[in-house]
């Protein structure tokens, strides 16, 4: 597999102005066998649908997967009302000429980037009758008044979704179809501790072993229904240790990056509680980390 890639890199040479755009991750994915079968479907000219809930890693897969085939990565939120002139690009008066001004997925079409199309099943009606046509098997982009774009042999769309969220719809067959579709599970307790030592290696292993517990308290809170499927939150945790380390304590932390997100009063004070009782009430930088 890695002489395919290599492969790919060496047939798909990229114009420098696009390198700034490869990313750099921060998180490296973990999962060997969800990474092998994204590789895969990259390889065999697929487009990848990424589902799972929240703090499964599909931005972070998908920010890997641009890094390790070196293409340039566009993001689009679908959370906000996303229309044709925003993904394609509209017209434009340039010293008074009407010029076309290109989105983002026209950028990738023309240089083998990569796109992220986050949160998919919250597009609008006029989003998602565009990513009919670019993720049609034809590969081509017809803008009214332009020429025909085709897609660059390099060009992939990584999409991501949760279920069950407000203001999500169901994605149709049609749609589905043209996705190789990876369901992403949640991290493992083991793999979840590997990358509390990775990003912070100062910490002692009795606070490693109970920020990941409490990751798993919140879990069950929420599949319980006694909080919001929100709560559970990664990126909430590690910013709560970067809070630490500038002289906030563990709970003042948690309170400000996970439970203040929660603006039912009820679920902020189970929250609440949950940190209390996982944590002792004043740890600070000296108590967590080995200076």
């Amino acid at each position: 597999m890695k002489n395919k890639i290599e492969d790919f890199i060496k047939n798909y040479e990229l114009d420098e102005k696009y390198t700034n755009r490869i990313p750099k991750p921060h998180f490296f994915y973990s999962g060997d066998e969800i990474l092998k079968e994204a590789i895969s479907a990259i390889l065999a000219g697929k487009n990848i649908l990424l589902v799972g809930d929240k703090s499964t890693g599909k931005n972070v897969l998908a920010e890997n997967l641009a890094y390790i085939f070196k293409r340039p990565l566009w993001n689009l939120s679908f959370h906000i009302n996303i229309d044709s002139s925003v993904l394609i690009g509209d017209d434009t008066l340039k010293n008074g000429n009407v010029l076309f001004r290109k989105g983002p997925i026209t950028k990738a079409a023309n240089c083998g980037g990569f796109v992220v199309l986050d949160e998919i099943n919250m597009a609008k009606n006029e989003a998602m009758a565009v990513l009919h046509s670019i993720l049609d098997y034809r590969r081509i982009i017809d803008i009214p008044g332009y020429d025909l774009i085709k897609l660059h042999p390099a060009t992939r769309f990584i999409a991501t979704m949760n279920y069950g969220y407000e203001g999500t719809r169901e994605l149709n067959e049609a749609l589905l179809s043209r996705f190789v579709i990876i369901k992403m599970p949640l991290i493992s307790r083991e793999r979840l501790v590997d990358l509390i030592k990775k990003e912070y290696p100062n910490m002692k292993n009795e606070h490693v072993g109970n920020i990941a517990f409490f990751f798993y308290d919140l879990k069950l809170k929420a599949e319980a229904g006694e909080i919001s499927r929100n709560a559970p939150d990664l990126r909430g945790i590690f910013d709560a240790i970067d809070l630490v380390k500038e002289d906030l304590s563990l709970n003042s932390a948690l309170e400000l990056t996970i439970a203040n997100k929660l603006f039912d009063t009820y679920e902020e004070e189970i929250l609440k509680d949950l940190i209390k009782t996982r944590f002792d009430e004043n740890l600070f930088f000296k108590d967590i980390f080995v200076e």
